[in-house]
């Protein structure tokens, strides 16, 4: 069994039993593989956002949380490769760093043969671009808006003038060129949007700001058709 069936073996183990564990010994003498090798195993599935936890005492070992796992999913080996296809457009983006978690979490809950499938079907797909990548996102940028604290940026104008600004942040907008992080500007006191690759010297305050409405009628963008996201 190669290491990728039995991450899938392992994930598909804990989930029959949870919310029962297993200890690393009956996994390792189960997959005829060492405890360290099991120990790595869990480390991988972990960091991959599988919700594994370990359960202290005798008759402790692994768990899985079920009620936060994917049962087996039936994608097709296509569908697989056009959502990966999809999830590379995210570079660049607030979403960039989940997406790959993401696809990992679909890969590890498809049937095993689906998915050694879709990576076969991968390993023939090759994308060109002329395009210059985007400029990568700093972690505190990508996750403003989910971590609901108030920004200190240094801003740039298209002239190249810097402000210092408290900011607090209410959502993102996408273009196929640029990320646009929207937010309360206490320095204006008005909504303002904040091209992501002019934000530099970004620090987040333990300040939470107070909940404020985000409608579409406060961006005021003279061009282009802004459609919300939905996951319909």
């Amino acid at each position: 069994m190669n290491r990728t069936d039995r991450l899938y073996a392992l994930v598909e183990e804990l989930r029959a039993v949870a919310p029962r564990p297993r200890s690393a010994r009956w996994l390792a003498e189960r997959f005829e593989v060492s405890l360290r090798t099991v120990e790595r195993d869990i480390s991988a599935l972990q960091q991959s956002g599988v919700p594994v936890y370990a359960e202290p005492g005798r008759r402790g070992g692994y768990c899985l949380d079920k009620a936060r796992t994917l049962p087996p999913v039936n994608l097709t080996p296509g569908e697989a490769v056009a959502m990966a296809v999809a999830l590379r457009r995210m570079s660049g983006t607030p979403f960039q760093a989940k997406a790959g978690s993401a696809l990992r979490k679909l890969i590890a809950a498809m049937q095993a043969d689906d998915a050694e499938a879709a990576r076969e079907l991968a390993g023939r797909v090759h994308l060109l671009t002329d395009v210059p990548g985007r400029v990568p996102m700093s972690r505190a940028i990508a996750s403003a808006v989910t971590a609901g604290r108030v920004l200190r940026i240094g801003y740039a104008d298209r002239e190249g003038a810097v402000t210092t600004r408290e900011i607090e942040p209410l959502g993102y907008i996408g273009k196929e060129e640029h990320w646009y992080l929207v937010a309360w500007c206490r320095l204006r006191d008005a909504v303002r949007v904040f091209r992501t690759d002019r934000i530099h010297a970004v620090s987040v305050k333990a300040e939470v700001p107070p909940a404020r409405p985000f409608r579409a009628e406060d961006l005021d963008i003279p061009y282009g058709v802004v459609t919300q996201l939905s996951l319909s």
